[in-house]
């Protein structure tokens, strides 16, 4: 598959995603806003975890400052949406910036737990703080707008998408995947391994608290407990590693598939979706670990091989 294939193939699905609202119902508009908004969470934890390599599970901190930096101006303040998206934005940056440069001096299972723990203390911190209305939370203005919605959201993913490209081709993302490797032999070969772990953790953190801001806008009230809900991360992991992580669209094909999936259970058999959901994610993860992006790359060459290949190199 050529290049300028790849690229007509991108605009095409791009163009009929953008016209989904002018023929599909409110029900499957709003699902569209749903994944959509997965599927950004998923690029950005795609960018911290994929590319760098570091299992963050403090994506739902940037998810959750979006949503009340943009509540906050709305209600609080009476500031336009577009100005508490960026209000959001830039608590993030910040917040990445400020906790990033001590956490991201720990690795991997150290790592995890640390930021971890920061959904716990953005919580208790955020329900003590009157502006952000403590336990109660904020209620934001009505828009009944599912169509701008979607066209928003579509634009962050695009967005989201198009950073993650250039970052799969320039030499601050070849800094990621050398961190990623080998973190130690990265910094010997001169890369600034703080610096760039803190910018990707930062990129991360724009794009998850633009969904949160559009989601916050959408639904039109949060509260801390939802805001900064851990199971959104498990959730964006999960996506990435099943779609492909350290890949251009493995999170975004994970992010559709896995919420088809689990909206189809959920309207066939309620009572059982979870259980059948696990099972799809804990054998996509048995028979290919790297993701649908790989299977889609390798299985021409090795056909039905690929799957026992796998097994076999991971001793299952």
């Amino acid at each position: 598959m050529t290049l300028r294939f790849k690229f007509i193939l991108g605009v095409a699905a791009a163009l009929m995603l953008a016209t989904l609202p002018w023929f599909a119902s409110p029900t499957l508009i709003q699902f569209g806003i749903s994944t959509l908004l997965l599927a950004t969470l998923a690029q950005g934890w795609n960018i911290i975890g994929g590319f760098t390599g570091y299992a963050s599970f403090g994506n739902s901190e940037f998810f959750g400052l979006g949503s009340y930096g943009t509540a906050i101006a709305m209600v609080q303040w009476q500031l336009p949406f577009g100005v508490g998206l960026i209000f959001g934005v830039l608590l993030s940056v910040i917040f990445a910036l400020v906790v990033g440069i001590p956490v991201l001096r720990l690795r991997g299972h150290y790592f995890a737990i640390a930021t971890l723990a920061l959904s716990q203390v953005m919580t208790a911190i955020v329900s003590n703080l009157e502006v952000a209305g403590r336990n109660t939370g904020l209620v934001l203005p009505l828009l009944n707008g599912d169509t701008l919605f979607y066209e928003l959201s579509l634009a962050v993913l695009l967005l989201a998408t198009l950073t993650v490209l250039w970052i799969s081709n320039s030499r601050f993302g070849f800094g990621l995947i050398a961190i990623r490797e080998n973190e130690d032999a990265a910094a010997s070969m001169g890369v600034n391994t703080t610096l760039y772990k803190v910018l990707a953790f930062a990129l991360a953190g724009v794009f998850s608290a633009l969904a949160g801001g559009i989601h916050a806008y959408w639904i039109t009230f949060i509260d801390p407990v939802s805001a900064f809900d851990l199971s959104l991360n498990v959730k964006m992991i999960i996506m990435t590693v099943f779609g492909g992580p350290g890949s251009v669209l493995g999170p975004v094909i994970g992010a559709f598939v896995l919420s088809g999936i689990s909206e189809t259970l959920s309207t066939e058999i309620s009572s059982l979706a979870n259980l059948f959901f696990g099972v799809v994610i804990v054998a996509a993860v048995v028979f290919m670990p790297r993701g649908l992006a790989d299977l889609m790359r390798r299985f021409r060459k090795t056909g039905w091989r690929y799957f026992s290949e796998n097994v076999k190199q991971h001793r299952l």
